[in-house]
């Protein structure tokens, strides 16, 4: 029983701590939602040669004729580039077309001021949820650890399925709240940033794997809580059952005690009045003599 509590205990362990490093690496990750974005092409320079537009051919007369009407016989989506980014809970980033690198921005700053509330409930549910995943995590290595008696254990596996359960459903409602804020992002966002097409990240994978493994390790602690107690009770009924066997037993083995102590008496009560009748039948035989002998002196 000890060893399977103990197996039970590190797999929910091993689950909250996996749930832990998920949520904590989601968080602080810009991955949740990646694509391309839709910019037109900058104009040809001397640092800037390819992915760009060339007007006639004349660099130089681009650059010393800013009032010269130029023009480029590129059409369409040839016009236009189609950067990377990635955006997170807190910033969004975006492949410079200019130069190396990425520039990033805030992504509370890109969202409509009617999302705004709810993308702060958002930030604030997912500091809740890994607060909590703490929370069941240390609770969950005590009662591994440093319990020393199995009602401690019971105890402290409670509290830790409470706090995992919380924090799941939490986890949950956060990462649903910054979806519905992104893909409104989508729609009403600045021009300069709305996406051609984007898909869900990894950090997005990572946060529904985190809100798995924080659910199956409440589950798996639920689940140790109540086959403890479910044991500790059908043992306290088998005692029972045996205590109670062994006082009709003891019950028995006195009535039978008894009974033979009263037959005994009984017996031995017999013995004795029949030895004092044997021993009182010759003197009331002497007596009945000596009573006739006297009757016939008197006649």
């Amino acid at each position: 029983m000890k060893t399977n509590r103990r197996c039970r205990a590190l797999l929910a362990v091993s689950l909250n701590l996996m749930a832990l490093l998920f949520s904590t690496t989601a968080f602080i990750t810009t991955h949740w939602c990646e694509g391309t974005q839709r910019v037109p092409k900058p104009s040809c320079g001397k640092e800037k040669k390819t992915n760009c537009l060339n007007y006639s051919g004349n660099e130089t007369a681009n650059e010393t004729n800013q009032n010269v009407v130029h023009y480029s016989w590129e059409t369409g989506d040839d016009r236009f580039l189609f950067r990377y980014f990635h955006t997170g809970i807190w910033y969004s980033c975006e492949e410079n077309i200019n130069a190396a690198g990425e520039k990033c921005r805030s992504f509370i700053d890109l969202a409509p001021a009617s999302e705004k509330g709810v993308l702060w409930l958002s930030v604030v549910s997912e500091v809740l949820y890994i607060m909590l995943l703490v929370v069941g995590f240390s609770l969950m290595c005590l009662e591994l650890f440093h319990s020393s008696s199995v009602i401690d254990g019971l105890k402290l596996n409670a509290f830790a399925a409470v706090f995992t359960v919380l924090s799941g459903l939490l986890g949950m409602v956060a990462h649903m709240m910054y979806t519905q804020v992104f893909q409104v992002t989508v729609s009403l966002g600045p021009e300069d940033w709305r996406p051609h097409s984007w898909d869900y990240g990894w950090s997005f994978c990572l946060a529904w794997g985190s809100f798995t493994c924080c659910m199956a390790a409440s589950v798996t602690t639920l689940n140790s809580y109540t086959k403890t107690v479910i044991e500790f009770r059908h043992k306290r009924k088998i005692f029972e059952q045996g205590f109670r066997e062994e006082q009709n037993f003891l019950d028995q083995e006195a009535i039978k005690y008894f009974r033979e102590r009263s037959v005994q008496s009984v017996t031995r009560a017999v013995d004795s009045a029949s030895l004092r009748k044997s021993r009182l039948s010759p003197i009331s035989a002497r007596v009945g003599e000596a009573s006739e002998i006297l009757g016939e002196d008197v006649c």
